[in-house]
């Protein structure tokens, strides 16, 4: 018998409880497969562990072995169990704290704040000084502070939703109580107002608070403007499109020294960046349908279907693509040609393939539904 986990595999003797004299187990390999899982105890995080029938072993194992074996297994048991419950409790309270965050959401704020950044600093190259590293660190960590508020936010009150749509969430999974997750997005506004309050002047701190206050509209009643589509895919252009652009490069320059001043390439980077926003904000309801339905959620996924809204999320994307190898011919002096068209020209062509080498089926389904909007039965 074996007992397999999904970081260890520990091979102990089985343990068969004896019911009566004539029951006789020749070889540990002979054991019967038990059919449920078991849950090691000691675990917080309640690792599956299945347990294996062996009975194609043709040597059983001596109780030497069988013994040094029982140590074993016994040793690193106890290496995870007893001796350690509070590191255990405090890597899974970290796992979901993380998972809490929506990493996927961080990269992207990180990402457009860094080329924001660099943009600044290549237009002023003469005024970079180490010192301003530190505010540039802690203006870096109050984004995500308020991306983590934003996401946290509509986590809470998203519980029975998620439960259908994102059962893998910390809170709709039961990873993280509901009072560690409002400690949590209190900690992040109140951590990030606070920094951006003292290192970053009043407009930025307006600006800030502004986008605090938009996500929680978005999430919180009785607004709750994730239920309108419109309301909804304009609160997300603006917050991680214009705001997250505008307010870095504005807060960049102030730190140098200067006045705002818009460029072409700022310019096209906030464009490019809202309706990429724009896409992301009409195409993240496409895998929620079922729980928005139940909830009655309205987004343009539930509406004009999941078919249309990835046609058009693919088609305003496509659009970015174009214009922005257009801009790279049409202005030259703004732009480095080299770099932009051919990069632009290959996201082009990914978004193309990967739309044409769908499966058949999705195809099928296509040509059905738009069929069946014409009023012609297919079957």
């Amino acid at each position: 018998m074996e007992l397999s986990s999904s970081s260890t595999s520990i091979r102990v003797p089985a343990i068969v409880p004896r019911r009566n004299s004539s029951y006789r187990m020749k070889t540990p390999c002979q054991a019967r497969p038990i059919s449920s899982n078991l849950f090691l105890g000691f675990s917080r995080i309640s690792h599956s562990v299945g347990l294996f029938d062996c009975t194609s072993c043709s040597k059983p194992v001596s109780k030497r072995q069988q013994r040094a074996n029982s140590i074993r297994a016994c040793s690193q048991a106890g290496a995870v169990g007893p001796d350690h419950p509070i590191a255990d409790r405090v890597s899974a309270f970290k796992d979901a704290c993380w998972r809490f965050l929506r990493p996927h959401t961080i990269r992207g704020t990180a990402l457009g704040s860094v080329a924001l950044v660099a943009r600044a600093l290549i237009e002023n190259s003469n005024l970079i000084k180490w010192s301003l590293l530190l505010k540039a660190l802690s203006g870096l960590f109050a984004l995500i502070c308020g991306n983590g508020y934003i996401v946290g936010i509509n986590q809470i009150y998203d519980i029975s939703i998620d439960k259908v749509n994102k059962p893998y969430l910390p809170i709709a999974a039961g990873d993280l109580s509901v009072q560690s997750a409002w400690l949590l997005v209190i900690f992040f506004a109140a951590a990030g107002l606070l920094i951006v309050g003292l290192n970053f002047g009043p407009f930025i701190f307006s600006l800030y608070t502004l986008g605090l206050l938009l996500g929680t509209i978005y999430s919180v009643p009785p607004f709750r403007m994730k239920r309108f589509p419109v309301a909804a895919f304009l609160i997300i252009a603006t917050v991680r499109g214009f705001l997250l652009n505008f307010g870095v490069y504005y807060a960049t320059r102030a730190a140098l020294g200067l006045t705002f001043q818009w460029s072409s390439p700022v310019v096209f980077i906030t464009t490019f960046v809202t309706l990429f926003a724009l896409v992301i904000a009409i195409t993240k309801d496409l895998p929620d349908v079922e729980g928005d339905r139940k909830y009655q959620i309205s987004t343009f996924a539930t509406k004009l279907g999941v078919q249309n809204i990835a046609f058009l999320g693919s088609g305003i994307l496509l659009m970015n693509y174009v214009v922005s190898i257009l801009a790279a011919i049409y202005f030259p002096q703004a732009f480095r040609r080299w770099l932009l068209i051919p990069s632009h020209i290959f996201f082009a062509s990914s978004l193309i393939s990967q739309f044409l080498l769908m499966p058949a089926y999705w195809n099928l389904n296509v040509c059905e539904s738009f069929l069946s909007d014409m009023g012609i039965r297919t079957s």
